[in-house]
């Protein structure tokens, strides 16, 4: 059911995107091409890492795209869960909890001592899909992102580069 992504699965995991994308009403800005996607995955040096679940042999219909982050406290990596998602006429299959047990397989067996991830505050069937399976939400955070203009602002040449604090 749950398998390593190929280069193979490229097109429908962009796809997959995609549908993500417009379910989190969101779809102008999901930007990435296959071409990308293919590089980071599968390129020389791949930066993410995605794993697929298929409800028939060759049927994929969800996915799980990750990467390593770090964490200065506990010393050591953990995954951080960029994406997932799964087909709604495959929900309640499994694939959710699976794909998320694999992830947690990994860091079990490579001493990772955290999953983490983001949901969206409107989306109640993951966040009790999350809930059920022992996950906490960090309320004490908050998410801050820089793109566009602002993050061409900021790194810009020193010489370039908007005053300010």
């Amino acid at each position: 059911m749950i398998r390593p992504a190929t280069p193979a699965d490229v097109p429908v995991i962009h796809a997959l995107v995609r549908e993500l994308a417009d379910y989190e009403k969101a779809l102008v800005e999901a930007r990435a091409t296959e071409e990308q996607l293919r590089e980071a995955l599968f390129g020389e040096h791949p930066a993410a890492f995605a794993h697929v679940a298929e409800d028939v042999p060759g049927e994929v219909v969800g996915f799980a795209l990750w990467f390593l982050n770090f964490s200065t406290w506990r010393g050591v990596h953990g995954i951080y869960l960029e994406d997932l998602y799964v087909r709604p006429p495959a929900r309640g299959g499994g694939h959710g909890k699976a794909l998320l047990a694999e992830l947690a397989r990994i860091c079990v067996e490579r001493g990772y001592e955290r999953l983490e991830w983001s949901v969206l505050d409107w989306n109640r069937p993951s966040i009790e899909f999350y809930e059920a399976l022992g996950a906490r939400p960090q309320d004490e955070w908050t998410v801050y992102r820089l793109t566009d203009e602002p993050l061409r602002e900021l790194g810009a040449p020193s010489g370039d580069a908007p005053s300010g604090d």
